[in-house]
């Protein structure tokens, strides 16, 4: 098993990345020689710059570090309330599906239909029924624009999480939290 604690001389640790500290030895007897300048750390961590989304986005001091947490628990306690309101959309798509009337022409013995006839012998019945509605513009577009608004929100929380940085990793938690306090009864099966 690899030692991955131990210094092999490499200059990793005067990078001046936020990972200090962190040294995973020499990565190159594993393949990984094309790693970015940032070491691959499998534990979490406490660090005050760590870069978020990318290297332009590292706090420089306690206070950005701070408002880059607060920004972290507001996406987060967006994703659940995109995700809430998108369960509340589904059931008003589905109401005004099921209130939709089908108009069904009862067809005479020969196959045609008069005129006289086509007060008397049409019915109106509503759709009830389990299987897949109808493709319309104004159901499926919005639902899939949402669904990609959603996806990227939730990688983006996914991303942050995977630098590894408590305070982020807190922060996410913390907006989940918030989030589903607030508007986790309007979630029907999410």
């Amino acid at each position: 098993m690899a030692d991955f604690t131990r210094n092999t001389g490499s200059s990793s640790s005067s990078s001046g990345s936020s990972h200090e500290g962190h040294n995973m030895g020499n990565m190159d007897n594993m393949g990984m020689s094309s790693m970015s300048s940032h070491s691959m750390i499998m534990t979490f961590f406490s660090s005050t710059k760590t870069p978020l989304f990318s290297d332009s986005w590292t706090p420089k001091s306690s206070g950005a570090y701070a408002g880059t947490c607060i920004f972290l628990i507001i996406l987060a306690i967006l994703l659940r309330a995109l995700t809430a309101y998108k369960s509340v959309l589904e059931q008003r798509w589905a109401q005004r599906h099921a209130r939709r009337n089908i108009v069904i022409a009862k067809r005479n013995s020969t196959g045609s239909q008069t005129d006289d006839e086509e007060e008397e012998t049409r019915a109106v019945e509503t759709f009830v029924g389990w299987g897949p509605k109808p493709w319309r513009w104004s159901v499926d577009l919005p639902r899939a624009l949402f669904q990609v608004v959603l996806t990227g929100i939730s990688y983006l929380l996914m991303l942050a999480v995977m630098t590894m940085n408590v305070g982020y990793f807190m922060s996410v938690l913390a907006g989940f939290f918030v989030g589903e306090l607030a508007v986790g009864r309007y979630a029907r099966g999410s």
